[in-house]
């Protein structure tokens, strides 16, 4: 980029709740969608839960002269649900899959704010999507996470991936802000949307978003950020029980007084500690009753596994055979269902204990850096951006 040129950046972002045979009307929606993409233009179309790669082909067919360069995430039975269309080429793409997906005999949406299951996966899951972006994002110029988080503006996974990646929020960074009220993704207007998803919400809620940050040298900001308002932009029929977010971003070279953004919050920041701190309390109580869950399955297929033996002896010695016989299978069931569940959660236990050691770290860093006092901290940030640059050598 020339020292005085800027460079406008315009992105779309929808969760298209594309569910085959469940989501209502969605060969209509992806249709119309791809018509409205076609029209405006943007750099960047990020879409999720494009469940049927078939939806994704269509528009892939549809918006090829508008944005020759796109790719669709597949991963796992069902796929990612994630794609991206871009007006510009894509350089190089990657994957990465959570360590910690919920628990595959329950849904992963959360509807029970008071008694959140899953909490523990999502701080878990916040953490490890900020420490990729960390990993990676230290030769970019920007960095961009866009998408439905499921999380809420104040919720602990959401403030601790902003203080530790120092992204800034288009919705509240933003100098022209056009949409629903308080900037919701989800809101009762749209036909879509069952009224008792927004629990004790009726304005609606904000999980869908657009955040950003420069990195090497460069100056970003939101100049304009629109959502839909429970319709599309020409008020047709939403696209989605989700609302649409198009943010216009702009770049150019930091001014001499302008510091950008680090490649993550400064360990001695209070607001980052004290996050830092909620999230180790919250995956430890996690990692605690996955231990739990994995114990009790264990007793409960050495009780299989007992029970099995027994039936085998009484078997085998003629006594009440048909009784026996007629016990196996749910014996075998048991020690099989059993020991699954156990194998499960000992891996959840795993996957927390890892997140609760990489915080455990961080925070010993951050109680070094503020016993060092503030006199010693330049020097301590000076020593952090060398062992960086060791790293990308």
């Amino acid at each position: 980029m020339k020292p005085n040129f800027t460079l406008r950046l315009r992105v779309f972002n929808l969760n298209c709740w594309g569910i085959p045979y469940l989501s209502k009307h969605r060969a209509d929606r992806v249709k119309r969608l791809g018509d409205f993409l076609n029209m405006e233009s943007f750099d960047l179309a990020l879409l999720e839960e494009v469940w049927s790669e078939q939806d994704f082909q269509y528009l892939r067919q549809k918006l090829l002269p508008t944005y020759p360069a796109a790719h669709y995430f597949r991963s796992g039975i069902i796929g990612s649900g994630l794609c991206v269309f871009s007006k510009h080429p894509i350089q190089e793409f990657t994957q990465h899959v959570f360590t910690l997906n919920g628990y595959p005999y329950m849904l992963h949406a959360e509807y029970n704010r008071q008694k959140d299951t899953y909490l523990a996966h999502r701080v878990a899951q916040a953490w490890e999507l900020a420490q990729f972006i960390h990993h990676t994002s230290k030769k970019a110029d920007v960095v961009l996470l866009c998408g439905d988080l499921n999380l809420h503006p104040k919720d602990l996974g959401c403030r601790l991936l902003k203080e530790w990646t120092g992204l800034h929020d288009a919705y509240l960074e933003t100098r022209d802000f056009k949409g629903s009220e308080e900037g919701c993704t989800m809101v009762p207007k749209n036909c879509y949307v069952k009224h008792q998803e927004l629990g004790p919400f009726p304005l609606g809620i904000r999980i869908d978003y657009v955040l950003y940050k420069a990195v090497s040298g460069l100056y970003i900001f939101c100049k304009t950020f629109k959502t839909t308002t429970g319709h599309d932009p020409y008020s047709g029929p939403p696209f989605s029980d989700h609302e649409a977010l198009m943010a216009t971003l702009c770049v150019r070279h930091s001014p001499p007084q302008h510091n950008p953004s680090p490649t993550h919050g400064p360990a001695e920041s209070s607001p980052l500690t004290s996050v830092l701190r909620e999230a180790w309390a919250e995956v430890d109580q996690g990692m605690a009753q996955a231990h739990w869950w994995a114990t009790m399955a264990g007793y409960a297929v050495g009780l299989g596994l007992l029970l099995l033996a027994l039936l085998c002896a009484l078997a085998a010695g003629g006594w009440i055979r048909e009784a026996a016989l007629l016990l196996w299978t749910p014996s075998v069931g048991l020690v099989l269902g059993a020991g699954a569940f156990y194998l499960f959660h000992v891996q959840e236990a795993k996957g927390l204990c890892r997140t609760r050691a990489e915080l455990q770290h961080v925070l010993g860093r951050a109680r070094e850096a503020q016993d060092l006092g503030p006199e010693s901290q330049p020097a301590l940030l000076l020593g952090q951006q060398e062992r960086e640059r060791a790293e990308e050598q």
